[in-house]
């Protein structure tokens, strides 16, 4: 069994001891990825949607330097920091899942650093 993290360059810059994802057999275990552009580690613009989508895109980038693509997430859990933002994700959440989205969790928490989202993510890779 394959097992292990995975690394890539254009990840975003960690934001503690963690790995952005780990690779278990058929399974990629995706960390919460925030919505800091990797070349600055700062968020891009001053609104949610920009946050989001650069959330979003760093989830792909992670997914992607593991060999996958998003069509094979199976589970994501979306972190926000407020519920009023939840019609914006969902906008995003379509756009980036447009057929056959996976399983969601939303949960509403507070964020270190003024961060608004954070999306985890399961990838099965078999």
């Amino acid at each position: 069994m394959t097992f292990g993290p995975v690394e890539s360059p254009g990840m975003p810059k960690l934001l503690g001891p963690y790995s952005h994802a780990v690779r278990a057999g058929d399974l990629l275990f995706v960390a919460g990825q925030p919505g800091l552009d990797p070349v600055t580690g700062s968020v891009p613009g001053s609104g949610f949607e920009t946050e989001a989508r650069q959330a979003f895109t760093n989830l792909r980038t992670v997914v992607e330097a593991a060999g996958a693509s998003l069509e094979r997430v199976v589970k994501t859990t979306v972190f926000l920091a407020s519920t009023d933002d939840i019609p914006a994700m969902n906008l995003l959440f379509a756009e980036f899942f447009p057929t056959a989205p996976p399983a969601r969790a939303t949960p509403i928490i507070g964020f270190p650093h003024g961060l608004r989202i954070s999306v985890e993510a399961v990838v099965y890779l078999g």
